[in-house]
């Protein structure tokens, strides 16, 4: 039926690209009824605090989340299986004294939240700045999706 992916739709995002299955890791792996995401970066690039701002870094969280679900759609074939988001590990990359990680992750958060509803869609979270992320990327998140079979 695809209700997520409509829900998707109807926000005006796009999953985007199927994860790249080139290289030494799985975009997903499953195991019983988790999934667990490799770390999806955004497309923007650059030190939060610096050359980009929290509201941009804001906007590359979400577009990291739904990269995220992009890989757990290609694991399981089907997002309306997600029966609850269970983690979230946003990594910013930061300028020197950006503290407010919590604000650009949770670009991400809230569009779980408008995906999945409360129910499904909340989960715990850590929001952690460090000094480099992959090509420089602003934003890097994994996540962990607990399916029904």
């Amino acid at each position: 039926m695809a209700l997520i992916e409509d829900r998707i739709r109807e926000l005006g995002w796009s999953l985007g690209e199927p994860p790249d299955q080139r290289g030494k890791l799985a975009p997903a792996v499953r195991t019983g009824n988790l999934v667990y995401t490799s770390g999806n970066t955004c497309r923007l690039t650059g030190k939060v605090g610096g050359d980009v701002t929290a509201e941009q870094a804001y906007e590359g969280a979400r577009e990291a989340i739904l990269r995220c679900l992009a890989a757990v759609k290609w694991r399981i074939g089907d997002l309306d299986r997600v029966t609850r988001v269970v983690k979230l590990l946003g990594l910013v990359n930061c300028a020197a004294g950006f503290y407010n990680t919590p604000a650009v992750i949770n670009g991400a958060t809230d569009a779980l939240l408008e995906i999945f509803g409360p129910e499904r869609g909340w989960h715990a979270r850590s929001a952690i700045g460090v000094y480099q992320l992959p090509g420089n990327a602003a934003v890097e998140i994994e996540m962990i999706v607990e399916v029904a079979d």
